[in-house]
């Protein structure tokens, strides 16, 4: 099971392992509260398309095909993808306010795609 979960949110023990998927550390949260298992830095969308993007609404169809051209040669997602093979809950933490519109978002659609795609072959 794949979730997503804003880093400012509570820590609960159902969260299974906790995958930090922001480039930047997030503002205002200390290393120890923010109970981050692993940090992936290098699955988080390049600074060039998080600033394009700006969290911008009318923009988020465009990001997503941008993010996912992205991640399509990316070895940073094959370890993510490994990982959520051999963790049967991960939760994707991100810092962002938007709930709808975020790297997380696409990030979990990609994550349980490939998966299903696993539990076919």
């Amino acid at each position: 099971m794949i979730k997503i979960k804003r880093v400012y949110e509570e820590y609960d023990v159902t969260d299974g392992t906790r995958v930090l998927i922001d480039r930047l550390w997030p503002r205002g949260v200390r290393r120890a509260s923010a109970k981050v298992d692993i940090w992936m830095r290098d699955v988080a969308p390049t600074t060039e398309l998080r600033k394009w993007f700006s969290h911008d609404p009318e923009k988020w169809t465009e990001f997503e095909k941008r993010y996912l051209r992205e991640l399509s040669n990316s070895a940073a997602l094959d370890k993510l993808v490994a990982l959520a093979r051999v963790n049967s809950v991960i939760t994707l933490i991100y810092a962002t306010r938007d709930e709808e519109h975020n790297s997380a978002v696409v990030l979990k659609r990609l994550l349980e795609k490939k998966l299903a795609k696993d539990a076919t072959s």
